[in-house]
């Protein structure tokens, strides 16, 4: 519990140092978000007027300290373009890009261990050796690649999916679903091959010990052998790259947005960056640390219940 606790308290402070660099990396970018709201046009009195508006004529670091303030109040200031508080603006899109990151996460876990079992109980056989075969394809292809072949193929070929049909959860939540098994099929599937990869070296290994044997001759069926038995053992080493895969996918969220034309946190970070919105863009990077990092801690936390051994190693108690 105590290295459960160290952790907790260090991932505050990097989230704290994170949202640090990334205000003082705003305020060294070059460019004018009052210049950016009005136009090049405008005649230095309405820019000077507005730039007092925003708070830009206070010294950077009288800026930081109450920007710094209102963060750890949950207040990230407002946007300039849109002039409403930022915190209510993202949240309104937060909840849609935590569901598809979650939703391509399980996907990644069910495709992997289904998959890796059926290889592995095939071993050397044609079924294997087509797996192994797709799955380096899979592998090979990148999320936003992936996304635009699954809309060719899926959307606009088969009619499975309306491409750009999207409904929001809280207008349908069974079309919101469905629609978002796309754009997160599409994230889950290079992490899926990968760890399929994973747990299939696993599972091989496994399946060649003793305590394997030992639970065939027991009358065990192959089924309850790899699920009650192997899985768990092969799983260990693999629970690390899911809290890596994870931190990947919040990424991968905001880039498939675009390709699905998903309102997420991914649609309003590029017309903010392109808007020099700073103050929205900068609750964002801290929203994605903040998910990273809490992802990365429970995934931790879940690697010591799934192996004792690790807490014990490290004296934790």
């Amino acid at each position: 519990m105590n290295v459960v606790i160290k952790k907790i308290v260090s991932s505050i402070l990097t989230i704290l140092v994170v949202a640090c660099l990334v205000f003082f990396a705003f305020s060294l970018i070059p460019g004018d978000p009052a210049v950016a709201k009005l136009g090049t046009q405008a005649t230095p009195e309405k820019l000077q007027a507005l730039r007092e508006s925003m708070g830009l004529n206070k010294p950077v670091a009288v800026r930081f300290m109450e920007w710094i303030g209102g963060v750890l109040k949950g207040d990230f200031g407002t946007s300039y373009s849109y002039n409403v508080p930022v915190t209510g603006l993202i949240a309104g899109k937060l909840p849609v890009t935590v569901i598809l990151t979650l939703y391509s996460f399980i996907l990644m876990i069910v495709m992997s261990v289904f998959i890796a079992i059926l290889a592995a109980r095939y071993e050397n056989s044609h079924v294997d050796k087509v797996i192994q075969i797709i799955n380096q394809v899979i592998m090979s292809v990148p999320p936003f690649f992936g996304g635009i072949i699954l809309t060719l193929i899926f959307g606009l070929g088969l009619h499975l999916f309306a491409p750009g049909g999207y409904v929001s959860y809280d207008i349908n939540m069974g079309r919101f679903m469905g629609y978002m098994f796309w754009p997160a099929l599409a994230i889950a599937l290079p992490k899926s091959a990968m760890a399929f990869s994973l747990l299939y070296g696993g599972l091989i290994t496994e399946k060649k010990k003793d305590y394997a044997r030992t639970a065939y001759s027991r009358g065990n069926s192959t089924k309850d052998v790899f699920y009650k038995h192997l899985l768990k053992n092969a799983c260990i080493p693999v629970v690390t790259f899911f809290g890596m895969a994870l931190a990947d996918m919040i990424a991968g969220s905001i880039v498939i947005e675009q390709v699905f034309g998903i309102p997420g946190l991914g649609r309003i970070l590029l017309t903010s960056i392109q808007n020099r919105d700073y103050p929205v863009v900068e609750a964002i990077i801290v929203c994605i640390a903040i998910l990273v990092i809490v992802s990365n801690l429970l995934v931790d936390v879940l690697y010591r219940i799934i192996d004792p051994r690790t807490a014990v190693a490290e004296g934790d108690k």
